[in-house]
């Protein structure tokens, strides 16, 4: 069995959140509860507190949009494992719809849309393992998959 998403995936997934969250947090909290100074005892101003709750905020959105979907993705020949790490369903290669990824994101997720609602529902998130200055380019990963979905599309028209 081959793993197409990252060994990094769990720790985007739930540890980084985690640690991200509650630090920032804290920050903010100690801003609010006036338990971080300036100089001479000075408190923060008031648009700093509420630029940084907002960027609280704004950043849990983010981690929420970008980190939680990602999904653990590993390929047995024709034959997708998908995982949330609670769960993992197995989706043929010929349910595969189309395959799209975001370069503009560090992480470069990948999206496998499917051509039928899966448990995990019509399309997956998975990130892919981590290339060294290959940011701009097109990730392996969806060349591969791609080309798995035509030889299924194939056999599927030769019956």
């Amino acid at each position: 069995m081959k793993d197409l998403s990252s060994m990094q995936t769990f720790v985007i997934k739930f540890v980084f959140p985690v640690i991200w969250i509650s630090g920032f947090g804290a920050g903010v909290i100690g801003l609010w509860s006036g338990a971080m100074t300036g100089r001479n005892g000075v408190q923060p101003p008031a648009e700093m507190k509420w630029i940084f709750l907002f960027g609280w905020i704004a950043g849990i959105a983010m981690i929420w949009w970008m980190c939680a979907p990602l999904k653990r993705v590993r390929l047995d020949g024709m034959i997708l494992h998908i995982s949330n790490y609670l769960q993992e369903i197995s989706v043929p290669v010929a349910a595969i719809e189309c395959i799209t990824e975001n370069r503009w994101i560090n992480i470069q997720p990948v999206t496998i849309h499917f051509n039928r609602s899966t448990q995990f529902g019509d399309s997956i998130v998975f990130m892919p393992t981590s290339r060294m200055f290959a940011f701009w380019s097109p990730h392996p990963v969806v060349a591969e998959l791609e080309q798995l979905m035509v030889t299924a599309r194939m056999r599927r028209a030769e019956y």
